[in-house]
């Protein structure tokens, strides 16, 4: 990689990571989960369409963009885990509403 093809940011994140500043915030445990969600989600046999609004979608390409995943990706994850009942509310959220 060309430093001189980087714009301004870039070049302050590949200056960061060469300082050593960056951590690896994943573990084994971590990883193997998410090779089990790909998988699961990587045996696509059907096409849906599907309308979201701008900010549902935005927000969903933002935490994609965190997770380091296709957003696309995320959205699958997302019903495969409430299909098969893994996906769980946060107890504050559930705790706020029978209030």
């Amino acid at each position: 990689m060309n430093k001189l093809d980087l714009d301004g940011e870039e070049k302050e994140i590949l200056e960061s990571f060469e300082r050593g500043e960056w951590q690896l915030v994943g573990d084994k445990t971590r990883l193997a989960q998410l090779r089990s969600y790909a998988k699961a989600t990587l045996a696509k046999d059907k096409r849906i369409t599907l309308r979201l609004s701008s900010f549902d979608l935005d927000a969903i390409q933002a935490k994609a963009i965190e997770e380091g995943i296709p957003y696309q990706t995320l959205i699958s994850s997302i019903l495969h885990k409430y299909a098969t009942g893994l996906l769980v509310e946060r107890q504050q959220e559930a705790n706020q509403r029978n209030f």
